[in-house]
């Protein structure tokens, strides 16, 4: 399927795995670049180093493009992306906006800019700044989420941007592939999709978790970091939610000691980085923590298996998938089911 997105990054199908922290590792990655689809490798769980390593591996599996994600606003942006630049990753995803100075040293290397945005004014603004494209992530995506439906901001973006838009937030199938091309979309964005397959790494347990949940148990909470956060709702949300404000803190002060330990980051360092993640917003202390070791919350889940310590980031689409298939096989049904979506609405004409 030819369209503005697979011309622009060289990918047989117009279909992009997201970079989700601790998911989207070199395996996920290349087996989603190998079935023809656009792979994201997720680098803000990663160092510096571990990124480079982790590009190689992904070479090593594959000779089709794939992205790396980065946080524009991390202190080592610059780093990484010269590390993106020497190693010739084809395409870079943030999930922040990047700054013009960084999208014009990116594509003067040749490199594709796709930063993830939430609003229409979002999309203009890096359109004007010089990205080739963008993923517009509707309420219903996982993770940190806005509060309007993909099929009320698709459009708008497409109508605001001269530029390729990928759909993200709530896809899942060919039928929703059809649907994003209907609105205008040169493609679409899945993680949860790509989470629970055959090649994503996440243990089995939770994969069974998100396998076992209706649409009711995807829940979105500003509880863990004081931000809209979509994801599954278990013991430990529910008790963020119901905690006052000491017990909180006491919890948020007890994971944050287990990160610290884990990491090396003195308290000084957990503390800055959580205040750079309030965005302006109005965090308590408690908030603050969570959201300086929300990666490490993150990681207790999806790659310990621990989901009693854990939070399990999740699109609403969890409650409706109830297999795991290869990245390979996913991408051929969505495809087929994309064309024979096609072919009965021209039948119907």
């Amino acid at each position: 399927m030819d369209t503005a997105l697979t011309r622009l990054v060289g990918v047989r199908h117009p279909i992009v795995q997201t970079g989700m922290g601790w998911v989207a590792g070199p395996r996920l990655v290349a087996a989603t670049a190998n079935a023809g689809a656009l792979g994201i490798l997720a680098s803000a769980t990663m160092t510096v180093d571990r990124l480079r390593e982790a590009v190689r591996e992904v070479r090593s599996r594959t000779d089709a493009p794939f992205g790396v994600n980065l946080r524009a606003d991390a202190a080592d942006a610059g780093d990484r992306v010269r590390v993106m630049i020497e190693e010739r990753v084809r395409v870079a995803s943030f999930a922040l906006a990047p700054s013009p100075g960084l999208i014009a040293e990116l594509k003067e290397a040749g490199v594709v800019v796709i930063p993830s945005i939430g609003a229409r004014r979002h999309a203009e603004k890096v359109a004007a700044w010089g990205a080739d494209a963008v993923i517009v992530q509707g309420g219903e995506g996982g993770g940190h989420t806005g509060e309007v439906a993909t099929t009320v901001l698709l459009p708008q973006v497409v109508d605001a941007v001269r530029i390729p838009v990928v759909a993200a937030g709530g896809f899942f199938d060919g039928r929703g592939l059809v649907a994003a091309l209907a609105y205008g979309a040169a493609g679409v964005a899945m993680g949860t999709r790509f989470l629970l397959t055959s090649d994503s790494t996440v243990p089995d347990a939770v994969k069974a978790r998100y396998l076992a949940a209706g649409v009711k148990d995807v829940t979105v909470t500003r509880a863990v970091d004081g931000l809209p956060h979509r994801m599954l709702r278990t013991d430990l949300v529910g008790g963020l939610e119901d905690a006052g404000r000491a017990r909180a803190l006491l919890h948020a002060v007890r994971r944050a000691a287990g990160f610290r330990k884990l990491s090396g980051l003195t308290w000084r360092r957990m503390v800055r980085d959580g205040l750079a993640l309030k965005h302006g917003k109005e965090l308590s202390w408690s908030q603050v923590l969570l959201a300086a070791n929300t990666p490490m919350l993150l990681r207790a889940a999806m790659v310990d298996g621990r989901t009693d310590l854990g939070v399990m980031a999740a699109g609403q689409v969890a409650g409706v998938i109830d297999d795991l298939p290869s990245c390979a096989e996913l991408v051929e049904r969505i495809m087929k089911e994309a064309e024979e979506v096609r072919e009965r609405l021209t039948a119907s004409r």
